[in-house]
């Protein structure tokens, strides 16, 4: 690790440094105060007495935003340029969080989630083209693992601000939308370290589907499966026997292993086919999820396997993103960004209500098959794909 660090520090300039740090900071005070604000959402509309039905309705509409608003984040910055567009974006959502607690209206959650979600999800594309594309194409995936590393521990910290502030009042939205805001000045110090778009993309946003369709699927796959982990563990926890309480601790088994192998992940994916390394993300995903079922007797076994399992399947977002570092540059990385976030987005859609039916359907055993379904499918894109290429990168 040292070694790495020392020749990382080598191959960059004082100015991709400051550049990198500044999207990495950027993003992760995004993240933290967007896991504090996400599970504040739902409650403030539980407490004002709205069914559980509107709730998720309104809350995967914060999806259909992401999906909507995808293509603006590589248009701003084509024509204001990256840190101009990120600042912008930032300000829409720190500015337009605390209006949730202001309207009492439900419907009027629907734009504000448009609004909002749209420009948190146009901040983390721009903030991943910037990392990618100042990052030296070999420490690109040590990079893309810092950053995925840093982003979740920001992610994890989100419900601490809860913590602090509670869950009811002015007070925690004012924070979770202080520290949007505050994003903004590492942003302003990296200014004049951002990459810049001279032209448009040589393809369209969706073109990129079928041009990289290991990567973007990737994101897709992995967004199924996150949400879907995060949402229902602790459902399938209470059907294998597990206690409330004990059966949350399944997803702080898989952030954990998410924390910690992002980092060796990425120095692996600089070191070897970042597309055959995809594939064995994939591969070792089917064979964890279904040993899900026999290890649901023990506690400490499923814990294990879900901090193994995590880790390695969060791979699929790291690694993703930096083979499109590899393949892209310029308007080309940043409409590539947009396509994989678009996948991650439409993954968090589709996963949780795929989930949710085979639990119903099937009992516990339906959430490890689904995930097995996912992956194994995605294992099986890559293959076909990796035909036509030969062993392109």
């Amino acid at each position: 690790m040292l070694q790495t660090s020392g020749t990382l520090a080598n191959s960059l300039s004082p100015k991709q440094i400051r550049g990198i740090i500044a999207a990495i900071a950027a993003i992760t005070a995004v993240g933290l105060s967007l896991s504090a604000s996400l599970p504040l959402l739902a409650l403030t509309l539980e407490y004002r007495g709205v069914s559980d039905t509107w709730i998720g309705i309104n809350t995967a509409f914060s999806g259909v935003a992401s999906i909507v608003a995808t293509p603006v984040g590589p248009y701003l910055a084509r024509k204001l340029g990256t840190p101009q567009a990120l600042l912008i974006s930032l300000l829409v959502a720190g500015f337009s969080l605390p209006f949730f607690f202001v309207f009492e209206n439900f419907w009027a959650w629907f734009p504000l989630r448009l609004l909002f979600h749209g420009a948190t999800t146009s901040a983390f594309i721009l903030s991943e083209f910037w990392i990618n594309a100042l990052a030296p194409s070999k420490h690109r995936g040590f990079l893309m693992g810092v950053y995925a590393t840093v982003l979740a521990l920001g992610f994890a910290s989100g419900p601490l601000v809860l913590a602090f502030a509670g869950t009811t009042g002015a007070l925690p939205f004012l924070l979770a939308s202080a520290g949007i805001i505050i994003a903004a000045l590492p942003v302003l110090i990296g200014f004049n370290a951002a990459p810049r778009i001279e032209s448009e993309a040589t393809s369209k946003l969706y073109a990129f589907l079928w041009i990289a369709p290991a990567a973007t699927f990737a994101g897709f796959v992995f967004g199924a499966v996150e949400q879907s982990g995060i949402s229902l563990l602790p459902l399938f926890g209470l059907k294998i026997g597990l206690t409330a309480q004990t059966a949350t601790l399944l997803v702080s088994a898989m952030a954990a292993g998410n924390m910690v192998l992002q980092i060796p992940l990425g120095l692996l994916s600089d070191r070897m086919n970042r597309r055959h390394l995809l594939i064995y993300c994939g591969a070792f995903g089917v064979i964890g999820a279904l040993l899900m079922i026999p290890l649901s007797g023990s506690f400490y076994g499923i814990c294990a396997l879900l901090f193994v399992w995590g880790g390695v399947v969060a791979g699929l977002y790291t690694v993703g993103l930096t083979h499109l570092g590899a393949r892209f540059d310029g308007a080309n990385l940043a409409s590539a960004n947009a396509a994989f976030v678009l996948m991650y987005s439409v993954g968090q859609l589709v996963g949780p209500a795929s989930t949710g039916f085979a639990l119903s359907a099937w009992g516990a055993d339906g959430l490890p098959l689904v995930f097995a379904g996912f992956l194994g499918a995605y294992v099986i894109i890559c293959l076909i794909r990796g035909t036509r290429l030969g062993s392109a990168p």
